[in-house]
């Protein structure tokens, strides 16, 4: 049998894409560095540059195998079967559809997915967890939560991909499970002594919500691992939806805080594009414009009942990607529609309610997993290496305490 030929196009399109979906992380970096406070800045941006370099070497080894290999009960893949990448050569294809598209490309695009998943995380317990901790953390997170969640959903041989559940391009992988995560975290870690409520360089948090944005496009329209019409919707939709999402945010605290906040603007365009993500390839044009409006207002009042509940979630993690891509995972089990893509589903508005039962199902299994081992995670870590700083490093900043570094030195 003749090797599949190679579609250039597809090709050249899902290497910008991932691309696109790399040069997220620094734009998370930036986001997430203007919003804490100028004692903090290194710190949170070396944890987003840590993902991207050590996320890199646990791919490389045994990550996308865990991924990607022959099925284990359905729950992950094998870790031998591609470790080290082992096997892939020139004319190794993937072929999980007829894109046409080398297995170096699948490897590289979903690859990024997995750098940036975790470093998500950090916003919620930003200023007081240890280095030491956080690597910790973010090797057992990617092995025991993320990787398997990966095969569950987008593996062919996944239960949950059998059982007939959809996440476009992470709603349940990425943003349900990182928001989820990041409750467990603040919950266990619990407030910080010094508390930053103002942004400190809010220029910052615009260019790393710009390269995020920009970078949402590789990660919704690159989900299709293709060059078709369903492609261009979802390119589509993830530009609605966050527009709708940012100018509704904007709006609704303009009602409440009397004054538009640019950073509520920018939050809200961040809890749109969480939000449309798992249903950007299933939905139509007008149903995006929707739901990022809902994305607007419930990601909104998440965050207030995040303030008046006292969880001391730094950058509102649980409240726009935890909430966001949970509500997007139900509205895709509402509004799917095979109109939009033949290989999809129709949602609950068009009869099937078994499907909206089972978006529901999964969004809960993977909220309890994420939840529960984060927190029993940090507990076991804690065992090895104390997970929050010393009050005097809090005090201080953790930039020149843990690094010795300085984002603004003394007269500049």
């Amino acid at each position: 049998m003749s090797p599949m030929p190679i579609n250039v196009g597809n090709t050249a399109f899902m290497l910008l894409c991932a691309s696109l979906v790399m040069l997220m992380t620094p734009g998370l970096a930036f986001f997430y560095g203007g919003l804490v406070g100028r004692k903090n800045v290194l710190t949170i941006m070396t944890q987003s540059f840590v993902s991207l370099g050590w996320t890199t070497v646990l791919w490389f080894a045994f990550g996308y195998s865990m991924c990607f290999g022959p099925t284990w009960h359905g729950i992950v893949g094998d870790p031998t079967h591609y470790a080290f990448l082992r096997g892939i050569t020139l004319h190794s294809m993937f072929t999980g559809n007829d894109a046409g598209i080398p297995l170096m490309v699948h490897v590289a695009y979903q690859m990024m997915f997995a750098i940036i998943t975790p470093a998500l995380i950090t916003g919620a317990f930003a200023n007081r967890v240890t280095f030491k901790a956080y690597f910790l953390f973010l090797t057992g997170w990617l092995i025991f939560v993320y990787f398997p969640f990966v095969h569950m959903v987008w593996s062919p041989e996944g239960i949950l991909a059998r059982w007939g559940v959809l996440d476009f391009a992470g709603g349940i992988v990425v943003h349900n499970t990182a928001g989820l995560a990041a409750l467990a975290s603040i919950l266990y870690v619990g407030r910080r002594k010094v508390v930053e409520n103002v942004p400190h360089n809010v220029p910052l948090i615009a260019l790393g919500t710009g390269l995020l944005w920009f970078g949402w496009y590789g990660f919704n329209a690159g989900s299709e691992l293709r060059v078709d019409s369903v492609t261009a919707s979802a390119f589509l939709n993830t530009d609605i939806a966050a527009s709708f999402a940012a100018a509704t945010w904007l709006l609704v605290e303009w009602m409440n805080a009397r004054q538009p906040k640019f950073v509520g603007l920018l939050t809200g365009a961040v809890a749109g594009l969480a939000t449309i993500t798992p249903a950007a390839g299933y939905v139509s044009l007008s149903t995006a414009a929707l739901i990022g409006i809902l994305a607007g207002v419930i990601c909104y009042y998440a965050v207030a009942l995040k303030n008046k509940l006292g969880w001391d979630d730094a950058l509102d993690v649980w409240g726009v990607h935890g909430v966001g891509g949970f509500i997007g995972v139900i509205f895709l089990g509402v509004f799917a529609s095979k109109a939009w893509n033949p290989a999809g589903s129709d949602g609950l508005l068009l009869g099937n309610v078994a499907f909206f039962g089972k978006q529901c199902a999964a969004v809960a299994i993977s909220s309890v997993w994420a939840f529960g081992f984060t927190y029993g995670m940090l507990w076991i870590i804690d065992r090895i290496t104390p997970v929050r700083v010393a009050p005097m490093a809090e005090e201080k900043g953790l930039d020149t305490e843990l690094h010795g570094e300085e984002a603004y030195p003394q007269g500049i």
